[in-house]
């Protein structure tokens, strides 16, 4: 998908579409895993790994087989909600078998911390293998090299050993909204969605800012390289920070750090200054999405595993669409300035949030126990 979501944008620049067809087709990748979110996590629920996972696999190469023979504009819409479709439901699939295979809390964070390292290293290697392959053999190649990914996914999982999965009770048959019911869940859901916009605003705001300061596209290029290079960094040192700290602490911490570089960063001038604030960001919140994963794993049944992971990726996606329009509106009515420190406000909050889970790690729960409901103290 990475890949696909930079061929397919410059396909449409190149066929002489404008910037809005081009936003358009960039929606077109998120949208799909926010209406399939919720429908996803009940399949994966009932059917486990390998059939959702299979699936979307069929689902992705299909996808990239049509923009590869039609080198069109509607085909590359066509291929944008077919892969957006496709890695929303392997990906819930994914997780939900991850999160059921830990048997304990520290398991847990571990999984996911190691798991947490795959969107980050996707991210980096699929633009950069699309833009090569582009600028060596063209277009209609790059999609069927990108096409024929998923299959070696597939290749990899298929020798997972399947877990059975949990019967629902009648009384479970309802519908995945009811999980908001649970204080818990609420806050790490908040505490997830604040990280995210936390990552969509810097993505949107930064070049304004570069823009505004007068530094070159590159420079703006290393800023936002700072940003996903250091939370994809920070990744592969947290199995060893899980080890030795606990899930509310490590967010509550991320939280902390990005609320106070969030409010400095309007003060960061230069390009270098700029660069050391947004490596500094993407590690706090580089950590919080697995510590989220692990904690949303404990505090939900088993056989709603897959409802859960879905919740979350239905509000990132979400964020990841409305909350540019909304501080690009914000920005040109009372500054830029003032969107990092509305978003250092909210995540402020998240870091009080994070405080407010703590109860689940000081009573032990297990990795498959079942709904845990935060104490009275914590929804003061």
């Amino acid at each position: 998908m990475a890949g696909t979501r930079l061929a397919a944008p410059l396909l449409a620049l190149k066929l002489g579409y404008d910037n809005t067809h081009v936003g358009i087709l960039i929606a077109l990748f998120a949208v799909p895993q926010a209406l399939f979110a919720l429908p996803a996590g009940r399949w994966a629920d009932r059917r486990g790994l390998k059939v959702p996972v299979r699936w979307s696999v069929l689902v992705a190469m299909l996808a990239g087989a049509l923009a590869a023979t039609s080198l069109t504009y509607a085909a590359m819409c066509v291929t944008a909600v077919g892969v957006g479709a496709a890695i929303a439901t392997a990906a819930i699939a994914l997780q939900r078998h991850v999160g059921r295979a830990a048997r304990t809390p520290a398991q847990l964070a571990h999984a996911f911390s190691w798991l947490s390292l795959a969107p980050a290293l996707s991210n980096l290697m699929g633009p950069l293998m699309a833009g090569v392959v582009i600028d060596h053999v063209g277009y209609r190649v790059a999609f069927i090299v990108l096409a024929s990914m998923p299959l070696i996914g597939w290749c990899l999982i298929r020798m997972a050993r399947e877990l059975p999965n949990e019967a629902r009770h009648a009384a479970d048959s309802e519908p995945a909204w009811n999980l908001l019911r649970d204080a818990t869940f609420r806050r790490l859901l908040l505490i997830n969605w604040f990280s995210a916009a936390s990552f969509d605003v810097h993505g949107f705001v930064v070049p304004v800012l570069g823009h505004q300061r007068g530094l070159s596209a590159s420079a703006v290029g290393v800023i936002l390289g700072a940003f996903a290079g250091a939370a994809a960094a920070i990744r592969v040192f947290l199995p060893l920070l899980v080890a030795r700290v606990r899930e509310w602490k490590v967010i509550s911490g991320a939280m902390a750090i990005a609320t106070v570089i969030l409010m400095l960063y309007p003060f960061a001038y230069s390009a270098i200054a700029m660069a050391v604030c947004s490596a500094l960001i993407g590690m706090s919140v580089g950590t919080v999405q697995p510590m989220v994963m692990s904690l949303l794993h404990q505090v939900t049944p088993p056989h709603r595993h897959g409802e859960a992971v879905a919740m979350r990726l239905l509000m990132v996606n979400v964020s990841s669409v409305a909350m540019p329009l909304l501080f690009g509106a914000a920005g040109a009515l009372v500054g830029v300035s003032s969107v990092f420190w509305f978003m250092g406000a909210l995540t402020a909050l998240g870091t009080r949030l994070g405080l407010g889970v703590r109860v689940i790690a000081e009573r032990g729960s297990h990795a498959n126990s079942p709904t845990l409901r935060a104490s009275p103290s914590a929804d003061d």
